[in-house]
């Protein structure tokens, strides 16, 4: 029988080998096939691989009456080159799993061996490895599936590694975890003229201008509390670099951010608004398009309640959070299918950040989050 020491020794050679390998989000084909090779190694019931793309989901069923719990992973990484030089940096050049997926998906697979060991009693235990998280397609794509419905869990579960939190320390909350999140690219079109007589063209400058100062302002002149939801500039464009012609066009890109979906909506229809009214009134077309919407990630209470009681159980030194993260997560969206609870587990206080390039996962914590994910799973279904 395999040992603990020797479980989290194989974990942390698979954690290593998946970082070698990161696929982008819509690219995670080998990923998948090696996870889904895993699931089949542990004995799963089912395996169903193409989940709304690439996704692969674990069935440990007991054939007997009992919850259906959903453990989730992420398969994909980030197109961005890795700057450490970890015996296992990356082989995929412009590829990094810099966001932590890798050890994710190693608890996960570590939690498929313990129910190797030890099957479930009663219920099911469903290892869900989900694509394109990154871009906040996954989700919603593997929920859309219709081979869903018969994967459709009671509660759901998931967790990421936090950089800036001691190491192994869990952070949870109910409630709101992370806020919903949605880029809107705003592209406004007049026409272009002489630099000596702009009064022949029609410029975007005015219009560029008043959005770049009104769109950071739009939550506080909704009423929306502060810290509550925020919209950030991240790209601002007018015409083209030259000295000689004056601009027919101009383009402004920001996040919007929000604690709730609800709140959400009425941002981003306040931020379209806001866009066609400037155009109108200068006499310009105004194109919208958006890009990377996340839902907001709320804990259920009763989800909250079970993943405190295993963090507890396990010994785990923990935290409750005082307020939401401003950064989105895809498994948001699993809350539109079933109670859901989310936790984060600290990377350590001086550890390189998500999405750096010289981020690397740390790998002991996967004893921590593979603790609280088996003891969620013996607790509810034996």
């Amino acid at each position: 029988m395999q040992t603990n020491d020797d479980l989290i020794a194989e974990l942390t050679a698979l954690r290593r080998d998946l970082h070698r390998m990161p696929e982008i989000s819509g690219e995670e084909r080998r990923t998948a096939e090696r996870v889904a090779a895993w699931l089949r190694d542990c004995g799963a019931d089912d395996v169903v691989t193409g989940l709304g793309g690439h996704g692969v989901a674990g069935v440990f069923d007991s054939a007997a009456p009992g919850p259906s719990l959903m453990f989730r992973a992420e398969l994909d990484g980030l197109p961005i080159h890795e700057t450490g030089t970890p015996e296992w940096r990356s082989r995929i050049e412009g590829n990094g799993h810099m966001c932590g997926h890798d050890g994710h998906m190693a608890i996960v697979c570590g939690l498929a061996r313990r129910l190797q060991a030890q099957r479930p009693a009663r219920g099911r235990a469903i290892l869900m490895f989900q694509p394109a998280e990154e871009t906040g397609a996954g989700a919603r794509a593997v929920v859309a599936d219709p081979r869903f419905e018969r994967l459709r869990p009671d509660f759901a579960f998931g967790l990421h590694n936090l950089p800036g939190m001691p190491l192994g320390h869990a952070g949870l909350r109910a409630g709101p975890f992370c806020f919903a999140s949605e880029g809107i690219d705003i592209r406004l079109t007049g026409w272009t003229s002489h630099a000596a007589h702009p009064e022949d063209g029609r410029s975007p400058a005015a219009a560029m201008t008043a959005l770049v100062s009104r769109l950071p302002g739009l939550p506080a002149e909704l009423g929306i509390a502060a810290g509550e939801a925020l919209v950030t500039l991240t790209h601002a464009r007018l015409g083209e670099a030259t000295v000689g012609i004056a601009p027919g066009e101009a383009r402004i890109m920001a996040t919007v951010r929000a604690e709730t979906d609800d709140v959400q909506q009425r941002l981003m229809a306040a931020a379209r608004a806001a866009a066609e009214q400037v155009a109108e009134a200068e006499g310009l077309e105004c194109a919208i398009s958006t890009s990377e919407g996340f839902a907001a990630c709320v804990n259920d209470a009763a989800a909250t309640a079970m993943l405190r009681d295993a963090i507890l159980d396990t010994g785990t030194p923990f935290s409750e959070l005082d307020r939401p993260f401003r950064w989105s997560e895809d498994f948001g969206v699993f809350g539109s299918a079933c109670p859901t609870a989310f936790f984060v587990v600290g990377a350590g206080e001086g550890h390189p950040q998500l999405h750096n390039p010289d981020y690397d996962f740390p790998d002991r914590i996967i004893p921590a989050g593979l603790a609280v994910f088996e003891r969620i799973a013996r607790r509810h279904c034996g």
